[in-house]
């Protein structure tokens, strides 16, 4: 694939713009069997919007999965995601859903995406009795730039004494800036997310600090030195995608720091591989994987109240 350049970024992001599907709410309630509902809350005078599902018919307060979508910081929506999620996870593990339409680089750089992130995390949980989720039993979630984002979350509201969720999905994050992991050199050229392509994200939304020594955790939660006092974490990446050190890496931190953190990595797997290739054996057990996760995560939380 082409990578993403500094020249060709704004093409690409038009280009995307116009390609990626962008699913009405009636589409998503998908015949009766979603309840699905947009919403904006305030954050820092703009507002973000939520897009809100959970499966229909369903009585009494829901899990909540709180999904941040991928795209590198510099692409995405918030709706194009919600198909997959609510047939693989929500209906089957009955749960609610709420993606994030956060705002993108480089029109906004950090802090603004994580803080949009942030404010909707606050909102929801304040007002989970009247959305019919249980603000116990939230968890944060995202792929790619998404995971990146999850991650951060986890981090921010920890440090803010914000709302606590009881676990992060993290596929594939995107969490060093710095872009220079033994991973990230094999795949570069190779990867359907390659250096290159990361590295004009990371441009992207840092701007002028980009290369810095002191690029916040909240940006790159690679960089954080102290991962003591979050949820368990799932944690999964392929073994050819550029992500896979700085993954693993993760992690590992994560484990040294007294945490929980259950860790797939895929064989063969590239970045994105069960979207570019939904069917394929590998795809399948790792839909599996993350599914078994969430149902042990929310088991256990049971177990502890």
């Amino acid at each position: 694939m082409e990578p993403f350049t500094p020249e060709n970024l704004a093409a690409r992001q038009e280009r995307d713009a116009m390609a990626r599907p962008r699913p009405a709410a009636e589409d998503l309630r998908a015949g009766g069997h979603f309840e699905v509902e947009e919403l904006r809350v305030p954050a820092d005078g703009r507002d973000v919007t939520l897009v809100s599902a959970r499966p229909a018919g369903v009585s009494g307060p829901l899990p909540l999965l709180y999904y941040l979508h991928g795209g590198g910081m510099i692409m995405g929506n918030a709706w194009s995601v919600l198909p997959r999620l609510l047939r693989e996870l929500a209906l089957p593990l009955k749960l609610a859903v709420i993606s994030v339409e956060y705002p993108l680089a480089p029109r906004t750089r950090h802090p603004g995406p994580i803080e949009a992130c942030y404010a909707g995390f606050v909102w929801a949980a304040a007002h989970a009795s009247g959305l019919g989720i249980d603000a116990d039993r939230v968890i944060v979630g995202g792929k790619s730039a998404g995971g990146g984002l999850a991650a951060a979350l986890a981090l921010l509201t920890r440090d803010r004494s914000g709302p606590a969720p009881i676990g992060q999905l993290l596929l594939s994050p995107m969490l060093d800036d710095r872009d220079n992991t033994c991973s990230s050199h094999q795949m570069a050229g190779v990867d359907t997310w390659d250096r290159t392509s990361n590295s004009t994200a990371w441009r992207a939304l840092l701007g002028d600090r980009y290369g810095a020594e002191d690029v916040s955790p909240y940006a790159a939660p690679a960089r954080a030195t102290d991962l003591s006092g979050l949820p368990p974490a799932y944690i999964e990446v392929g073994s050819a995608e550029t992500f896979r050190d700085e993954d693993v890496a993760y992690a590992n931190a994560l484990w040294q720091a007294g945490g929980q953190a259950e860790l797939h990595v895929w064989p063969g797997a590239f970045h994105g591989f069960d979207t570019f290739a939904p069917e394929a054996a590998l795809s399948r057990d790792a839909r599996d994987a993350r599914a078994r996760w969430l149902r042990r995560v929310l088991g256990q939380w049971k177990l502890l109240r």
